[in-house]
């Protein structure tokens, strides 16, 4: 007998009625109060921290978290079509939103302890505090083995001591899952996660980064000076936090992928308005055959580039391993949205590299998508793991 046959999740190429309503409701929510001022933030480099507390609101900071903590408790489809609606319109608030969820939040509902979830998610859920996640260092980037800070237990606190950078949301986090060596000798085994806090004694945030794109999402070092955790702060147990922050990082190139989507997509939107609006040689620039294939290009990749996101999340909530799937997403996606932008700024032709238009900004956001949770190339890494065995 066939097992898909009585799956109870079975693969619909479609939305349900639910993640529909969803999706529409982020789509005029994105178009009415984050479009308006996306370009201002960029240029302003300004955190979006209005935007943020609408979105508490409407239940977007807490996307997967379960209802009995505050959240929605929504699938991981309805988070990917969200954090791409919202990107769509502004890349940094959708990434400050993927990390919030994905990054933050997911880690503590998989792995902590019934009093940690009821300690720190409703928190998340309503945007009281804004979640991050800090594992890399400036020497331990994709090589997590590699990492430098320690925490050492000392009665009933574990003395932290080290630094973290490129930290999504590091100078706003409120609640950060931290990563350190417990047990020098024991390789990526003897790492451990924590869930901090901004206001522990030790911490403190370091050099805020001038960046190519993503300007109003803030990126920062964090700094850890004998910084004091409670032991019950622990995420899991001892010697696990390499499992936590592979885990985790699954999840989080879901979000990314959609992300990019969500960039790929609105350079595609520009570009048809663009095109039906430009003259060039007594007809709408749409007309030339050069432009056509350029957005024909652009919408199958995007297509494609979707499914594998909506793929990635439809196994993810059915329980499976998505290792593959999701560096997949996050591979095409990323790949595909450099891609799209690139196009839409050929299209645009000279306007398409000035501020005046949006594709320049597409253009600045979309690169780093093909490097952080995971560079291209550490995606295929995972990739041809997963396909050779």
């Amino acid at each position: 007998m066939n097992p898909e046959l009585n799956d109870p999740h079975p693969m619909k190429l479609e939305m349900n009625e639910q993640q529909l309503m969803i999706r529409n409701m982020v789509r005029e929510f994105a178009a009415k109060e984050i479009a308006p001022i996306a370009a201002e933030l960029d240029k302003k480099e300004e955190y979006p921290t209005k935007t943020l507390e609408k979105m508490a609101k409407l239940g977007l900071l807490g996307i997967i978290i379960p209802t009995q903590y505050g959240g929605a408790g929504l699938d991981t489809i309805s988070y990917a079509t969200v954090v791409e609606e919202i990107s769509r319109k502004c890349a940094s608030t959708g990434v400050i939103t993927s990390v919030h969820n994905s990054l933050a939040a997911w880690p503590i509902i998989k792995y902590g302890t019934d009093e940690q979830k009821k300690k720190y998610l409703p928190i998340l859920a309503k945007g009281e505090k804004i979640g991050a996640f800090a594992a890399t260092e400036p020497n331990a980037g994709s090589d997590l083995g590699a990492m430098l800070t320690t925490a050492v237990l000392k009665g009933h606190h574990y003395i932290i001591n080290g630094s973290k950078t490129f930290i999504t949301s590091g100078p706003k986090a409120g609640i950060i899952i931290v990563f350190a060596v417990t047990d020098k000798n024991a390789g990526v085994k003897g790492l451990s996660a924590f869930i901090v806090e901004n206001t522990m004694k030790g911490y403190s945030v370091g050099s805020i980064f001038e960046k190519l794109g993503i300007h109003a999402s803030l990126t920062s070092e964090l700094i850890f000076e004998n910084m004091e955790v409670p032991k019950e702060n622990l995420l899991g147990k001892e010697g696990e936090g390499f499992k936590i922050a592979l885990s985790t990082l699954d999840g989080g190139r879901i979000g990314i992928a959609s992300q990019a989507v969500g960039i790929a997509q609105a350079a595609l939107d520009e570009s048809i308005e663009y095109s039906k609006q430009r003259q060039q040689f007594g007809q709408h620039i749409s007309k030339f055959q050069a432009i056509q294939w350029m957005i024909a290009d652009m919408a199958t990749h995007i297509e494609a580039a979707r499914f594998l996101v909506y793929n990635a999340a439809y196994k993810k909530d059915k329980g499976e391993r998505i290792s593959k799937e999701a560096a997949m997403a996050k591979l095409f996606a990323s790949e595909t949205a450099m891609d799209a932008v690139n196009k839409a700024v050929q299209i645009h032709g000279g306007y398409g590299y000035t501020k005046e238009y949006t594709v320049e900004r597409l253009f600045r956001d979309a690169k780093i998508t093909e490097i952080y949770e995971g560079t291209s190339e550490v995606q295929r890494m995972v990739i041809a793991a997963n396909v050779l065995g």
